[in-house]
């Protein structure tokens, strides 16, 4: 609705009549009527005093009455004597693309630009137009990624990440304005703003990196980089200059468009040849273990859990794997300090949390006659974790395609910072495929999960179902990646209740310590569903004096 009475709120014998009120882009007025358009070319807002110029209201495909006044040839800053915010072309970017940025320059009453707007999402970042003084507003617990509002998830193949704006806008600029580029704060903050964009940066095809040619702008890069699968991150190399707007501005738009068309898949790690380097990997210290396992026997066969290794637990179908692996992980939480990602894809997310709890109380959690309450669960699920996101679990139920559960294994990894990743099994991951089709994905899959394990540098507890003949089911691949195999077997319909519930561990791959044959006798309480080592197994020096 236009309102007659209001006049434009300028000084000089001109007076400007109303055509019509939209939304003011600066304060985005709920109203959406607040920046009022005046005969005269110009706009001003009644919520934030902004006023704007006519090319900036070209930009909204605003139509101007046909009686603008032949006054519209003036500067707009003959008509005013109040600051304004204006869409201006700035260090070789254009005014269309600063508007696609919602990039807003504020002018002085007399007509000089001062400073640049450039917004995170509700934290603003202003920057002189002239020098590089800076200042911040805003909130800043709620940053995005530079230009992350202006791009839908996944809504182009590629996308680009950058160190500052506008090196994001000259990117979007020379490739056209076809492909969408965020920037992250600066180098130090990089990676967590990234981790706070995760699956927005990640549900674009190809991720492309283009930071400063710096030693933080290429640390900063690595560990970005990091967060993703490898085979989706390009390195866009700004080898000349700083940066891509100081390459834009010296060498314009092609250049650039051709730097990033030639980047290629990110070398998180470089070739190791020279003496110096050889050198120090020996004079490296050893990979240690960050934490041991509940069962002694197979404690002194592994000499701990150390990061960047996968650990393989084989057995027939209902042999009790699953109650194993959750023994570790009780164990884990309670020795150690570090984070825990839990992937049981045969349980729901409700049994995998009462199982840990049932260790911690000693009572089987999950069965409705287990004499506790929701509180006490909740209490003693408190205690054994010790501070909140400590444990994060993978709600997904059934099959799932492999390539979400590799997504959330390096989310867990990266995001979460889990030291230790339990799969619970790999063979869920291709069931109702065909044979050969099945044998191909999981061939890819337990190799993509091993170098997972060495890239990101955490310890990967993986089941695998067996067949008949001792063999990791649909492929002999998931074996053979395996740092630690141990196999479980259990006679399930034995008459004597005490050897139906003993499970034996045998060692089948040691690529660490070597030491492999058996590696202890299980006991699992029917009464506390917890499961604990025999007393009186030999542990591995003395097995391997036996051998």
């Amino acid at each position: 609705m236009l309102h007659a009475s209001m006049e434009a709120p300028i000084r000089g014998t001109i007076k400007s009549k109303l055509v019509k009120q939209i939304q003011c882009p600066k304060c985005l007025d709920r109203g959406r009527d607040n920046l009022a358009i005046y005969d005269d070319g110009h706009g001003y807002c009644f919520s934030c005093s902004l006023y704007i110029d006519t090319y900036a209201l070209s930009l909204y495909s605003i139509d101007i009455d046909t009686t603008v006044t032949t006054n519209l040839g003036n500067s707009f800053r003959q008509m005013n004597d109040k600051e304004s915010y204006q869409y201006l072309e700035h260090r070789g970017i254009s005014r269309h693309t600063m508007e696609h940025y919602k990039v807003l320059t504020k002018v002085l009453a007399d007509g000089t630009p001062d400073e640049v707007g450039l917004p995170y999402g509700t934290y603003t970042t202003l920057r002189g137009y002239s020098d590089r003084s800076f200042r911040t507003v805003g909130d800043g617990a709620n940053v995005l990624l530079f230009g992350q509002d202006c791009f839908n998830s996944g809504s182009s193949r590629a996308i680009t990440v950058t160190e500052g704006a506008f090196d994001a806008m000259s990117v979007y600029e020379a490739l056209g304005r076809r492909y969408p580029a965020v920037s992250v704060r600066s180098a130090s903050s990089a990676r967590g703003d990234c981790e706070k964009a995760y699956h927005y940066l990640n549900s674009f095809e190809a991720i492309y990196l283009c930071f400063d040619n710096d030693r933080a702008g290429m640390d900063a890069a690595r560990d970005v980089a990091a967060l993703f699968d490898v085979n989706k991150v390009y390195h866009v190399k700004i080898d000349k200059y700083k940066d891509a707007n100081e390459l834009l501005q010296a060498d314009g738009e092609e250049a650039l468009k051709r730097i990033w068309y030639n980047a290629k898949r990110y070398e998180p790690k470089g070739i190791i040849s020279t003496y110096e380097a050889i050198e120090g990997i020996l004079k490296g210290e050893d990979k240690q273990a960050i934490a041991s396992y509940p069962f002694p026997t197979l404690e002194s066969m592994a000499y701990g859990i150390r990061t960047g290794e996968l650990v393989l637990f084989t057995a027939l179908e209902k042999v009790g794997k699953t109650e194993a692996l959750r023994a570790i992980e009780y164990h884990l939480l309670k020795t150690t300090d570090h984070n825990v990602g839990v992937i049981h894809l045969e349980e729901k997310e409700r049994r995998s949390v009462q199982g840990l709890i049932g260790y911690e109380l000693g009572v089987p959690a999950h069965l409705p006659d287990n004499g506790t309450s929701a509180d006490e669960q909740i209490m003693a699920y408190k205690s054994l974790t010790k501070r909140d996101g400590r444990v994060h679990f993978y709600t997904h139920f059934g099959s799932d395609d492999p390539r979400n559960i590799l997504d959330a294994i390096r989310y867990m990894v990266k995001v979460a910072h889990c030291k230790f990743v339990f799969l619970d099994h790999i063979t869920m991951l291709v069931t109702g495929f065909e044979e050969d089709d099945e044998r191909k994905r999981l061939d890819y899959i337990s190799t993509r999960l091993a170098m997972l394990t060495r890239e990101l540098d955490f310890c990967m507890f993986l089941v695998s179902h067996v067949n008949d003949q001792g063999q990791t089911r649909g492929s002999r691949n998931i074996g053979k990646v395996a740092d630690l195999l141990i196999h479980l077997d259990r006679d399930i319909e034995s008459a004597d209740i005490k050897s139906r519930n003993t499970t034996r561990l045998t060692c089948r791959g040691n690529r660490f310590a070597s030491i492999t044959g058996p590696a202890g006798l299980l006991h699992f309480d029917p009464k506390t569903f917890r499961i604990s080592e025999v007393e009186g197994t030999p542990d591995a020096s003395e097995q391997v004096l036996q051998s």
